[in-house]
């Protein structure tokens, strides 16, 4: 279970990796952006419309949770929303605002949900399915979790941005 002490440690680093990450995205050149680590990759500017695609999910993932007693919520195909939005002619300047701003957005939704509704264990659940980092089945999860889940990957996948620019300077 979550202190709000802790939760609010957990808001402000959120916020930070937003702002942080917003900055050292700008950094990037719109080519940089569109330059992938291998033919099986995404370039970093997939990468991006990937955590907007993932905003997008978790945003209504978060608000429903506040009205249900699960957390069960559909999956969706990564590879073909980004094959079908076409992310390496985004403009990239726009991706960026576009994801830091959802994001800010996303932060601010997650910071007014009463502690009683993050913390709630919920039996039913498709973190064992959806989750970065999988929740066993037959294990209780919280709203709190998925939120905090949704950081961690949004956090892999910056540093998978960065590391893919840095090596091509």
């Amino acid at each position: 279970m979550s202190t709000p002490n802790n939760y609010d440690q957990f808001l402000a680093d959120f916020r930070e990796t937003i702002l942080s990450a917003t900055v050292r995205l700008r950094d990037i050149t719109p080519e940089q952006s569109r330059r992938g680590a291998s033919e099986d990759n995404w370039a970093p500017i997939e990468i991006l419309g990937h955590l907007v695609d993932s905003a997008a999910n978790n945003h209504q993932r978060f608000v429903r949770a506040q009205f249900t007693d699960d957390l069960v919520f559909p999956g969706y195909e990564q590879e073909r929303w980004v094959s079908a939005q076409k992310y390496r002619d985004e403009s990239w300047p726009d991706l960026i605002q576009l994801w830091s701003s959802y994001n800010l957005h996303l932060l601010h939704a997650v910071s007014v949900i009463p502690e009683n509704i993050l913390t709630e264990a919920r039996e039913n659940h498709s973190l064992d399915q959806i989750a970065f980092n999988l929740v066993d089945r037959n294990k209780p999860a919280t709203l709190e979790y998925l939120i905090r889940d949704y950081v961690d990957h949004l956090r892999h996948h910056l540093e998978q941005i960065f590391e893919v620019t840095h090596s091509t300077e």
